[in-house]
């Protein structure tokens, strides 16, 4: 294979693709809001515009950058400049001083902001909502790192955040950050209050959570809400439960290998009893089942309360959805 090669007086870059971001966040009237809102100002008259900033450090982070030294590979490209219409484009020490204005305070008023603004933009109403936490092993000494549960590296540092997810749309609608010695309900219900208030005219038609949030305390909260919200949280195997699988008859068949069925619980410790939905896989017959082994078999089983009856095959639609959740948090343990 003949190959030219020659040299060009022109400008190239490898983020010639920025043109489309650049007319998306223009046709959303992304630098607008950002005026909109009360970020910090510049102390000095030569400083970038708080607006800048925030822009720059986005195109950064499309670029690939993960760390502030990154920023300085798109810092140097003049293409990106005139794509955007800069002058000049910030350094690593610029995004430093302006995220240390932060407080908690202000972020908090900053992103509510923030999010009200991004689902005001969408159009539909009658979100599921996905609610999760994870644990992010750190290696230095960060603020709110602590030594708690961690499975894979037992003993290490950690924060432990929780997250909140909407499906629908692939967006993730709420984050705090907590300490590795968190529990994974910890602060749970002003979470769930905070995490609607951003979403403001939205309706949560259905909460999905694990079982890390399967509790009375919870369960009654959300029943007893002024504005109830209907939920699927995966049970916990405790050995009531169990009993309670391998008692059941009546199982009906979705496909093969997979079986659905349905009874009421109530635990010692409840006020009242509570339809769950329990699934069924054999591992011989679908090798990538999921769930709690029980007898050669995974076992899903969900406390689930829904205002409409609805066909029992829409359960397997809503879990096999549920792995959009998990692909946002493995977004976020990479950032």
């Amino acid at each position: 294979m003949q190959l030219e090669i020659s040299f060009t007086d022109k400008e190239i870059t490898p983020w010639g693709g920025m043109v489309l971001m650049q007319k998306m966040l223009e046709h959303i009237d992304f630098k607008q809001m950002l005026t909109e809102l009360d970020l910090p100002k510049p102390s000095s008259n030569r400083g970038y515009q708080p607006e800048q900033i925030i822009l720059s450090f986005l195109v950064s982070v499309w670029c690939g950058a993960n760390k502030f030294l990154h920023t300085e590979v798109t810092r140097h490209d003049d293409v990106i400049s005139k794509i955007f219409n800069w002058k000049r484009i910030c350094g690593q020490d610029t995004y430093k001083r302006f995220f240390n204005k932060f407080s908690q305070k202000k972020n908090q008023e900053i992103f509510e902001k923030m999010y009200q603004w991004f689902f005001e933009q969408l159009v539909f109403d009658n979100y599921t909502l996905d609610m999760d936490s994870s644990i992010l092993t750190r290696y230095g000494e960060q603020e709110g790192a602590k030594t708690g549960y961690n499975p894979k590296k037992p003993g290490r540092k950690s924060h432990h955040p929780l997250m909140a997810f909407v499906a629908d749309c692939r967006m993730v609608a709420n984050l705090w950050l907590r300490s590795g010695n968190a529990y994974t309900t910890n602060n749970m219900f002003g979470f769930l209050e905070d995490t609607l208030h951003k979403l403001k005219e939205k309706r949560i038609g259905l909460l999905r959570c694990d079982s890390g949030f399967f509790s009375d305390e919870i369960l009654s909260y959300l029943e007893e809400r002024t504005s109830s919200i209907n939920y699927i949280i995966a049970a916990k195997f405790y050995p009531p439960i169990k009993r309670k699988i391998t008692a059941e008859k009546v199982w009906l068949k979705l496909d093969e290998g997979i079986e659905i069925a349905e009874t009421e619980y109530k635990s010692p410790t409840w006020n009242k009893a509570r339809r769950m939905v329990m699934i069924r896989q054999e591992i011989n017959k679908r090798t990538k089942a999921t769930g709690k082994m029980l007898k050669s078999l995974m076992m899903i089983v969900f406390t689930e309360t829904t205002v409409i009856v609805a066909l029992l095959q829409i359960l397997i639609y809503l879990l096999s959805k549920y792995g959009i959740c998990i692909n946002r948090e493995q977004m976020w343990k990479i950032v």
